[in-house]
């Protein structure tokens, strides 16, 4: 046994100078700096005094409970957050693999092995002589006669280690972690994706019933003229003809609530499915009558430069490069020579009530070495595959900086632009109003032809709808805007 605990020795002598020789090859890892405007070139939306808006929930700053409902419903119930809570989790495994892939790994073994002898075996005539010229069974001088039989027993352990040299193995963590880290940041941004659309669907339902009230409204007005221009008509003050076009009138507006009604079904089948059930399944809650809603919130765009830390694609493309750069870390370890160790213990006996004692123990130590000689630049070009990786991780990393930029200024245009456009519409909606009143009056007094109060009719329906469609743009472009800046998500473990 003395030779052995030399050996061992030996062994953790050797292990020792390599982990201090050891060393990290490959790129180390810095956060690249992105130059970002100092503020955002559109208008600047800033909320009213007292108005905090927490981005991470913003749609309950609409004031909304059932868009509040649905959206938490469907953070929580959603198939597209259930993939993504799993790939969080698939990455966590990744992780504890990498980790476990330079550790020394030890199995336990046993096994029989049943060896019966050939009876024409070379050596049959040695084995004969060894027994004495004797027959052709029996065991002689411990060696099996041809057509005889040895079993043996083995238990015990082995052991392996390769050794972590030049950091592949550490890289591959860095990898890994970092991998771990943007499915986290992808699952964040499904988050903010799923909350945008479920508000962008919830507020086009709400503009079809708008939409759906205006012509309500506007039919039980063009029936009071009908009624009017029968009475006119009955007392011969004005032509029949003037009954048929009001009726007309009446009835191509009642024909436009059709295609609402549909739309509006087909908003609720998507709602049903946004929240993880089936389209039919909100039927007949959105049925009934919904919160009025409140005026569209003010929304704080922030600085550009905090969209680098807020908007979970743009974290997510930040950790894809510094798991390239890990990558090709990974892939330059594989130039250097791979060093392992490997010991096993063993009892080995042919009898069972022999195996556990001393005499069956067998120590087997072995320390091997690959060194890359010639492989047809195989490993340099696996090299040059990962950097490549990288330029294109940086890339990405640098379009979606800019990508996330330009939906800010775009977002804050589009509101602006339709904060002064919804401004006019109420401008033209009230004197719309005005006119289709005057014209009213004058075509009871006879002053004017019918024409006339169809066609101040026509204006005052197409204001209303204009203003309304324009309500809920200003709702939905705000989304857009919180989409934008990143609000959605929340510092909480994933799921």
């Amino acid at each position: 046994m003395e030779w052995d605990t030399d050996m061992l020795k030996k062994s953790i002598v050797l292990a020792s100078l390599l982990a201090v020789a050891a060393c990290t090859v490959g790129p180390n890892y810095t956060k690249p700096e992105i130059a970002v405007p100092a503020t955002y070139a559109g208008v600047q939306v800033t909320p009213a005094p007292g108005q905090a808006i927490d981005p991470a929930r913003w749609w309950e700053a609409f004031g909304d409970p059932t868009l509040t409902g649905l959206i938490d419903r469907a953070l929580k119930d959603n198939p597209t957050m259930a993939v993504a809570a799993s790939r969080v989790r698939q990455a966590r495994l990744g992780e504890m693999q990498a980790r476990a892939q330079y550790k020394p790994t030890v199995d336990a073994t046993a096994n029989t092995t049943d060896i019966k002898f050939s009876k024409n075996a070379g050596f049959s005539s040695l084995a004969r002589a060894f027994s004495g010229g004797g027959g052709q069974g029996g065991v002689a001088g411990g060696v099996a006669l041809p057509g005889d039989s040895i079993k043996t027993f083995a238990v015990g352990f082995d052991a392996s280690w390769e050794l972590d040299l030049f950091g592949g193995g550490r890289r591959g963590v860095e990898g890994a972690l970092a991998r771990t880290e943007a499915a986290e940041w992808n699952r964040r941004d499904a988050a903010v994706t799923l909350a945008a659309e479920v508000a962008d669907a919830y507020f086009a339902l709400r503009l079809d019933l708008d939409q759906i009230v205006v012509l309500n409204g506007e039919i039980e007005r063009q029936g009071r003229a009908l009624e009017i221009a029968g009475n006119i008509a009955r007392v011969g003050l004005a032509p029949a003809i003037d009954v048929t076009r009001q009726n007309g009138n009446v009835t191509a507006t009642r024909a436009r609530i059709e295609p609402l009604k549909a739309d509006l079904e087909v908003r609720k089948h998507a709602l049903g499915v946004l929240v993880g059930q089936n389209p039919e399944a909100l039927i007949g809650e959105l049925s009934r009558p919904l919160p009025a809603l409140a005026a569209t919130p003010a929304i704080p765009a922030g600085l550009p430069s905090d969209l680098l830390r807020r908007r979970p694609d743009i974290r997510a493309a930040e950790r894809n490069l510094a798991a390239s750069t890990a990558d090709v870390g990974v892939a330059v370890a594989d130039l250097y020579p791979r060093f392992s160790l490997t010991g096993i213990a063993q009892l080995i006996s042919t009898s069972l009530a022999t195996l556990f004692t001393g005499d069956s123990l067998q120590l087997t130590g072995t320390g091997a070495a690959t060194f890359p000689l010639f492989d047809w630049g195989k490993r340099k070009a696996a090299v040059g595959v990962r950097k490549e990786q990288r330029e294109q991780a940086y890339q990405t990393y640098r379009a979606a900086v800019l990508e996330g930029l330009r939906d800010v200024e775009d977002a804050l245009t589009r509101i602006d632009a339709e904060r002064r456009r919804n401004a006019l519409l109420r401008q033209a909606l009230a004197d719309a109003d005005r006119s289709a009143a005057a014209d009213q009056a004058r075509y009871q007094s006879g002053l004017v032809a019918q024409d006339a109060v169809i066609n101040t009719q026509i204006d005052v329906l197409r204001a209303r709808e204009n203003l309304a469609a324009s309500d809920a743009q200003l709702r939905q472009l705000s989304v857009v805007l919180f989409k934008a800046i990143g609000g959605g998500w929340s510092g909480d473990a994933p799921g």
